[in-house]
């Protein structure tokens, strides 16, 4: 059985927790900071757990994580 290849995007964007839940950081907070909030900029910062229709997929382009 051959390996399977880790998608490239994947494994920069997300990592697994203990439980082997996708952690993913939050969009948004690149550029044009200066009209959002000191609170909204501290929550982006945040990684949060990727949502449950999307977990599946993304543990198969990440396998050997």
């Amino acid at each position: 059985m051959p390996k399977i290849k880790t998608h490239s995007g994947a494994k920069k964007r997300f990592k697994l927790s203990k439980n082997g839940k996708p952690i993913r950081g939050h969009a948004y907070k690149s550029h044009i900071l200066t009209k959002k909030s000191t609170k909204r900029k501290r929550n982006l910062r945040k990684a949060s757990v990727a949502d449950k229709t999307n977990q599946r997929q993304i543990k198969r382009l990440i396998p050997y994580k």
